[in-house]
């Protein structure tokens, strides 16, 4: 939700095999109502800011590569309250979705150019680019890869300054829960960076603000 503004690892085996189980395999911290805790990189030329973020997730279906969940950021400048967004994601599990995004203003030079800011997106650059990646076997790959798109603020109007047009290539990583992500939106400062770690609600005694969503 930025302001509209003019980790290596290879694979255990990168498949080209379209038998068996090739989706993502579901991940424990990846799973309905697990919180991330971080910060949003939105500097451009004029300022340089961090807003922090909380995300939950609120929704996931493995079979057909959905999740959805609610953003919550903290410290926006021009905002009295946090502000928290709805959003839906898809899994990029080549079964539903691939690496090409297909919509919201986004070329196929923009999925390889964000995608190939991930460390651990290389070693599947080769089978991506012909066709999205429709013939890669991700069952065993450490990180799973999705977008983000904000669907509706929950609890500001739409004129609180910020802008949800865009989304977010985002790269979970399987043993940490940690999530690194980066925003596209033409009309806002590019390659925004999320940053979030996988935290204990009960442990580190953090907790959200309860939402209705409609």
């Amino acid at each position: 939700m930025p302001v509209r503004m003019v980790e290596t690892s290879s694979p255990s085996e990168v498949s080209g095999s379209t038998t068996g189980n090739t989706m993502p395999q579901p991940c424990t911290l990846l799973s309905v109502g697990q919180a991330f805790s971080g910060t949003q990189n939105v500097s451009s030329l004029q300022k340089d800011e961090a807003w922090r973020v909380n995300v939950r997730i609120q929704g996931y279906d493995h079979d057909r590569g959905y999740l959805c969940g609610t953003m919550e950021a903290l410290n926006v400048p021009m905002a009295d309250t946090p502000v928290v967004t709805f959003w839906e994601g898809e899994i990029v599990d080549t079964k539903n979705y691939t690496f090409y995004t297909g919509k919201w203003g986004a070329t196929r030079e923009d999925d390889i150019k964000h995608w190939t800011k991930f460390p651990s997106f290389p070693p599947l650059l080769p089978k991506v680019e012909p066709d999205g990646g429709k013939s890669l076997d991700l069952s065993n790959y450490p990180y799973i890869f999705m977008r983000w798109k904000e669907q509706h603020f929950v609890n500001v109007g739409t004129d609180c300054g910020l802008t949800i047009a865009g989304f977010y290539y985002v790269c979970f990583s399987c043993s940490d829960g940690s999530i690194n992500g980066f925003y596209y939106d033409p009309n806002s400062s590019p390659f925004q960076k999320l940053e979030l770690k996988s935290i204990s609600v009960g442990r580190l005694g953090f907790s959200f603000s309860t939402y209705e969503l409609q």
